[in-house]
């Protein structure tokens, strides 16, 4: 069960509070709603995140009719323990239009790898029958060491060349099994991220 550190304040806003969600790899806003007690309650209980209805006046749990749940990774209030940040790893669109977030972003327009990862990491958690990347993560840690290795090499080769499609074709190969690896691991690239921040801090 997932717990705060302190207790938030529902009386401001006659019961509820605003809650922020956070996508936990890429950073994004992906939409804000609120919450009651019951509804915090229920996310902490159950890890995806529970939302007050104020137009059907009830509980929803974002993604129980569409499947794109809220998988929670943190809870944080503010400093006026009236508004709830939520880090969480969504399961597909935030936004019932189709947009990865409420405010308008398409899938995949980020520049950051936080959207390969965060597929990774929802394969890792929710596997799906006939996806490579399962077929990858089952076959063993030593497999996907492996794999890393040979992309890597393939990728050695076709930087000698002048081929930019071939070359960068090989670095995507590359990109994708070493996240493949960390996942397997247990790591996020965060982890790595904070031990360069370390390096040259």
């Amino acid at each position: 069960m997932i717990e705060l550190q302190t207790t938030p304040d529902f009386n401001k806003l006659n019961g509820l509070i605003p809650a922020i969600i956070q996508d936990y790899y890429t950073n994004k806003v992906l939409m804000l709603a609120f919450m009651n007690n019951e509804a915090l309650e229920k996310t902490k209980a159950e890890g995806k995140v529970t939302f007050y209805s104020r137009s059907k006046e009830r509980l929803w749990t974002k993604g129980e009719t569409s499947g794109n749940f809220l998988n929670v990774e943190s809870m944080e209030l503010d400093c006026d323990n009236d508004t709830l940040l939520i880090m969480a790893i969504p399961e597909g669109p935030a936004c019932h239009k189709g947009n990865d977030t409420c405010f308008g972003e398409k899938k995949n327009t980020s520049t950051d790898l936080g959207f390969l990862e965060a597929t990774i990491q929802n394969r890792v958690q929710n596997p799906k029958k006939g996806s490579y990347t399962n077929s990858l993560l089952d076959s063993g840690i030593n497999k996907v060491a492996q794999k890393v290795g040979e992309e890597a090499v393939e990728l050695v080769i076709e930087a000698k060349d002048d081929d930019e499609a071939l070359f960068l074709n090989e670095a995507s190969d590359l990109m994708y099994h070493y996240l493949v690896l960390l996942a397997a691991k247990g790591y996020s690239l965060n982890d790595v991220i904070d031990v360069l921040k370390e390096r040259h801090g």
